[in-house]
């Protein structure tokens, strides 16, 4: 009964009621608002490091390249064009304003000739995080555990190392394939003997049709489809089991199996935009490259374009541009997205 002083029992559980329906109106919202910042923290930094690679296209005349395979580690005596045998991420570090961790391996000697300052040093480097290689959505700047082993101008592959989430658009595989098989980096003597001009450096102009890929060298006049309508850089999908974790003898994690200042091998810094091929004109649809959002097991997402975030993806254009991108794009469009002079007009969907 009231007393005129409080509360009846079934008021104070009318009162509960009411409070818990509110918060659980109220968190949902709370959740979105929060991805949809995560999401613009990520976007900013998809245009960060278009900007970046704008800025070394400015001074040597190429995009940075995908390096010189897995075993290279990057060194600040490879330069930033295609005689860096780091992979892009490590290229692009100078004009993110991280000049001082891309010059902590110099040691005066050619990347084929490490002394033991870049022997030692490399492995500090790849155990340095850099907040603007991670999706917030996805995993923080850190650490993570990724498979050992030799390298040639390194210690070793460090474990745990840094890795990212984002990727080079290293286009389709000739006409009629999707992802090649790995291909090996030169060895030091093969190196050696290509800097004397005693062995050709390898071309694979011929064998993708992105903008960045292994010793690749693609200037602005290049992208002959417009820079705004040919993608540089974007997310990366993963299988979220491999967030934090390399799983040993398990070949289907092998995008996140060493550091992504590394050359790349094994998609861990290019992915393809292959979405099938032309025959007579008509377009031969095949969709195992098409962005996917991560989905635990799905292993299909380690060799394609893809994120964390519900329903798009970010990719910054060759312009500088950041724009969303639908899991649901056509394999033509996506292909051609990928492809910066196939002569093909299209629209980024919204």
């Amino acid at each position: 009964m009231k007393n005129g002083k409080g509360f009846t029992l079934v008021e104070l559980l009318v009162v509960i009621a009411i409070i818990g329906m509110l918060v659980g109106l109220l968190l949902p919202a709370v959740q979105q608002a929060r991805e949809a910042a995560r999401q613009m923290q990520c976007n900013n930094h998809l245009r960060q490091l278009a900007l970046a690679a704008h800025n070394v296209e400015n001074s040597m005349r190429t995009f940075p390249s995908a390096g010189w395979g897995m075993l290279w580690m990057g060194d600040p005596e490879g330069g930033m064009s295609w005689g860096q045998p780091g992979s892009w991420v490590y290229t692009l570090l100078p004009a993110l304003e991280q000049n001082a961790l891309f010059q902590l391996p110099a040691d005066g000697q050619l990347p084929e000739n490490p002394d033991d300052v870049q022997w030692e040093n490399a492995v500090t480097v790849q155990q340095t995080p850099v907040s603007v290689f991670n999706c917030p959505s996805r995993r923080p700047s850190q650490l993570v555990g990724v498979a050992t082993g030799s390298m040639y101008n390194a210690k070793n592959r460090a474990d745990p190392a840094m890795k990212g989430d984002y990727v080079a658009n290293q286009g389709a595989y000739n006409s009629r394939t999707g992802y090649p098989s790995p291909i090996a980096g030169p060895s030091t003597s093969d190196a050696a003997l290509m800097r004397k001009k005693e062995k050709s450096w390898p071309d694979y102009t011929s064998n993708y049709t992105g903008v960045c890929y292994m010793f690749s060298k693609i200037a602005i006049g290049q992208i002959r489809d417009g820079l705004s309508n040919t993608i540089l850089y974007g997310e990366k999908g993963i299988d979220p089991r491999f967030y934090t974790d390399y799983q040993y003898g398990d070949s289907t994690s092998w995008p996140d199996d060493s550091c992504d200042f590394s050359g790349d091998q094994h998609a861990r810094t290019i992915r393809s935009t292959y979405g099938g091929y032309y025959k007579d004109d008509v377009f031969q649809e095949n969709t195992y490259h098409l962005p996917k959002q991560d989905r635990l097991g799905y292993t299909a997402c380690n060799q394609s374009f893809g994120s964390a975030h519900a329903g798009a993806l970010g990719i910054a254009l060759c312009d500088g541009s950041v724009q969303r991108l639908t899991y649901s794009v056509s394999p033509e469009v996506f292909h051609c997205l990928g492809n910066k002079a196939d002569g093909k007009a299209v629209t980024l969907p919204q």
